[in-house]
């Protein structure tokens, strides 16, 4: 069953080291993250998922260990997946960015609580295939946490990647309140067809968290919820 989850935003710039310069106009989103993935460890899981979008090379599972990197972000950095340590020939496969970024969050953390495995979506799995992988991540230990990586709409101003999108806000606005709110039927309701032409990158994960939510009887809290860049940035906790 599922017994606490973080759900933070997931570009690269999160980490320092990525940023340079712009580090410190993301302070206050790691902080948050900190304070979300900490949630986690108090929750005391018997295995902590991370969830990410990913495009079709970065999708399926990965065992802990699996190694990602920031290399193609022009920095000489390399995390693994619930740090560093024997694992699978198949940790050989890198992890996709999104969970390169909770792989990070993760070693910051020192995270050492439970064991973890990494899950990363496609952008066009549908509502109901998000659901039932939530479902079963849920009933994989009897208490299991959740880590939810994923940014929202990418149209949020004139210089955001996706240009302005005059519907950004709207839907930006009620993943906030759904999130903060642990609202599983609103997230199971978000639009795949309008997250898409938004680019919001977490529509997937957040439905898989919201299978794996039900009948949790959790409750959420927003811990962030912004836009630098353009992009909605969004970190909330449940337990």
């Amino acid at each position: 069953m599922l017994v606490a989850a973080a759900v933070c935003p997931c570009p690269p710039l999160l980490v320092p080291d990525v940023a340079a310069a712009a580090a410190p106009e993301l302070d206050a989103a790691r902080a948050a993250c900190t304070d979300a993935v900490g949630l986690l460890a108090a929750s005391r899981p018997d295995l902590l998922v991370v969830v990410g979008p990913a495009d079709e090379s970065g999708r399926g599972t990965f065992p802990q260990g699996a190694p990602g990197s920031f290399r193609g972000f022009g920095v000489d950095l390399d995390v693994h997946l619930g740090g560093e340590g024997p694992a699978p020939a198949a940790a050989e496969r890198g992890l996709p960015p999104s969970l390169a970024v909770a792989a990070w969050l993760l070693e910051r953390t020192d995270w050492s609580d439970a064991p973890v495995e990494g899950l990363g979506v496609g952008e066009p799995l549908a509502a109901e295939r998000c659901v039932r992988a939530g479902q079963a991540i849920a009933g994989r230990a009897e208490r299991v946490a959740l880590l939810v990586m994923g940014d929202a709409s990418a149209c949020r101003t004139l210089k955001a990647p996706g240009y302005l999108d005059e519907r950004a806000e709207a839907f930006d606005a009620e993943v906030a309140r759904a999130l903060g709110a642990a609202d599983l039927a609103a997230l199971k309701a978000l639009d795949s067809e309008l997250a898409y032409e938004l680019k919001a990158s977490g529509r997937a994960a957040w439905q898989v968290l919201a299978g794996a939510a039900e009948g949790a009887g959790l409750g959420g809290a927003l811990l962030y919820d912004d836009a630098p860049y353009g992009v909605g940035y969004l970190v909330a906790a449940w337990s």
